[in-house]
């Protein structure tokens, strides 16, 4: 057989911190389908019988055929009898058809059993998702969700796919060959058994010893993925730097522990059933001393010794493959665990049970003694305070680290406040129901994002069910539609990572676009007009004057001249407001806001 199965059965190693209470859960799952189970177990049971049977029927054919050449060769027979050992053919062709159509069944039935179980515990990952708030991902790489998604779900489908019925299968195969080893004779079973404890002792000292590797190998491959992933993700900027030494250093690095684990690994399992057939191979050599013995004395026939020795070479394997059932349940509960762990994070609080209806939102927003902080802590907004009219150009502004986007986050209920509230209309925004309260807003990130589509649906995610006509009038109101004309195939071309021919800024145009068909009461542009030139910057300035109009506006911008209009500038620093009022007001004052307006136009002289 090879080292080839043992392999399989020996990947992983991690161990789960609660197997019982894992595999109890992973047993709730599986009780949806608990009649296609008992149906696999059944077959499965039924086709390895049928196997089982098999060797001790031929070995009947095999004394008929031994007495018959027997007798001819001594004059004493009337020869070789084709009929009963054409019969017995006959009957293991039966056998062995019906072992082979039962397994097929199972086989199948197991694998509809996992792909749904795969299916539906990817759709309640993806559904978790979405209901879990943002400071869960604030805390875990991204590359750990994934893993938890394809890695540790496949792991789940791959034992109940394989291993499950493979563990029904070596169970049931050496019940029934010690069955028949018993029926055929108690002395040489004995001689057999005395390998399994030799069989035990090498088995338990190549699992002790390839198990670390196992688990190194996963983490190593963890690493690998997880390099490769951030340097493809940053490839412009790694080979700006001209990164790449170090890049394929690092990646050296982690390849040859990889290397080293998983050929330590693949290695001493390997060796198992090496090992496995040297012992067998002894145990055989005692057998067919001591069933010559015994055939000389009469006290069994050439058949049962025949089907014995088949029973003995059958048995070794499901013996190797019991020994790892362990590591095989180890590995998949410790996958499953993680599934469960991710499943049971701490979801957004749920929505009140009396919402606030939003049927016109005029766009009051008052901050009211706002106290806040990713780490609670560390407190970074402290007593923010402020209240907005409907209509209002809001301009939040201030160095790096300020506060100024946390406040935004915490408008829209990204996060929940400490302590204080936030109001729209006079309400409190926890009385809304999320989706409610963010359909009341259109926001426009420094970071242009937009998924791989046509420009059209790009545009059309600010509102689902808006017409293409509707789609080419946002756009035209962002001074963004003469330039899709221009492009091959217009509002149909569709955007991916490979999209060399549009610039950031274009794309920046596209997520204002889809702002602007969102049609909001309250608008978020936080740092909008960042990734444009000069020219394009005008463009999208008075197409904003025109957007804001009769709409409460919130516009965190770094660049202060964008925000001279504005009706009040929040100027932020450490989390408060330290000035706030008009342009005109705050540079009269000549406080902070002054001073990073002068150091803008002090560091443009510069150049």
């Amino acid at each position: 057989m090879g080292g080839g199965p043992m392999a399989g059965m020996m990947r992983g190693g991690e161990k789960p911190r609660n197997f019982k209470a894992t595999m109890s859960k992973l047993l709730q799952y599986l009780s949806e389908y608990k009649i296609s189970i008992i149906v696999v177990l059944v077959f499965a049971i039924a086709s390895t019988v049928f196997m089982i049977a098999g060797p001790k029927i031929l070995g009947k054919a095999t004394t008929k055929l031994f007495e018959g050449i027997v007798g001819q060769i001594a004059g004493t027979g009337s020869g070789i009898d084709f009929t009963y050992i054409g019969n017995i053919v006959m009957i293991m062709v039966g056998l062995y058809l019906t072992s082979a159509v039962f397994s097929y069944i199972q086989g199948g039935i197991m694998t509809s059993v996992a792909m749904k179980l795969t299916y539906k515990l990817r759709k309640q990952i993806a559904e978790k998702i979405n209901r879990l708030p943002l400071r869960y991902f604030d805390g875990t790489n991204q590359g750990e969700v994934l893993s938890r998604v394809t890695n540790d779900v496949d792991t789940v489908s791959q034992t109940l796919n394989q291993s499950m019925t493979q563990i029904i299968t070596s169970v049931t195969t050496i019940i029934g060959v010690l069955v028949m080893m018993f029926s055929i004779s108690w002395i040489m079973t004995l001689v057999a058994l005395v390998i399994l404890p030799l069989s035990a002792l090498f088995i338990s000292v190549v699992v002790k010893q390839s198990q670390k590797y196992f688990k190194q190998q996963q983490d190593y491959l963890g690493h690998v993925n997880g390099h490769i992933e951030e340097m493809f993700g940053g490839h412009v900027v790694m080979k700006a730097f001209n990164g790449e030494q170090k890049s394929i250093e690092k990646f050296d690095n982690y390849n040859n522990t990889l290397y080293s684990s998983a050929w330590k690994s693949q290695f001493l399992s390997g060796m198992m059933m090496p090992i496995m057939n040297f012992i067998g191979n002894l145990g055989y050599v005692a057998i067919a001393i001591l069933g010559g013995y015994m055939a000389i004395k009469n006290a069994i026939t050439v058949g049962d010794i025949q089907a014995f020795i088949q029973y003995v070479r059958s048995f070794t394997q499901p013996i190797a493959q019991v020994a790892n059932i362990s590591n095989v349940l180890q590995q998949t509960a410790a996958a499953a665990e993680r599934v469960f762990e991710f499943l049971g994070e701490t979801e957004e609080t749920e929505d009140i049970v009396d919402p606030v209806q939003v049927d016109c939102v005029e766009g009051t927003v008052e901050f009211k003694d706002v106290h806040f902080g990713y780490n609670p802590d560390k407190i970074i907004i402290n007593d923010f305070s402020a209240t907005i009219t409907p209509g209002q150009k809001i301009a939040i502004v201030g160095p790096t680290g300020a506060g100024k986007t946390t406040m935004v986050k915490l408008l829209m209920r990204f996060y929940d406040v400490n302590s204080g509230a936030i109001l729209v209309d006079g309400h409190d925004i926890r009385n809304f129901k999320r989706r409610d309260l963010r359909d009341q807003f259109g926001m426009v990130l420094q970071d242009a994002w937009l998924y791989n589509d046509t420009i059209m649906e790009n545009i059309r995610y600010g509102q689902l069910n808006a017409t293409d006509e509707e789609v080419v009038a946002a756009a035209k109101t962002a001074y963004v539609d003469h330039f899709i004309r221009t492009l091959p195939d217009g509002y149909h071309m569709v955007l991916n990572e490979e999209t060399s021919n549009i610039s950031q800024g274009q794309k920046q145009l596209l997520t204002i676009a889809r702002a602007i068909l969102s049609n909001p009461r309250i608008l978020i542009l936080d740092e909008a007009t960042s990734s444009v030139d000069t020219r394009t910057e005008v463009l999208i300035q008075k197409a904003m004057d025109n957007l804001m109009k009769n709409r409460t506006s919130f516009i965190i911008a770094h660049r202060l001249s964008t925000i001279r209009n504005a009706d009040l500038i929040l100027v932020m620093n450490n989390g408060d407001i330290v000035e706030q009022g008009s342009h005109d007001d705050l540079l009269a004052k000549g406080g902070f806001y002054a001073e990073i307006y002068n150091s803008q136009f002090d560091a443009a002289d510069l150049y």
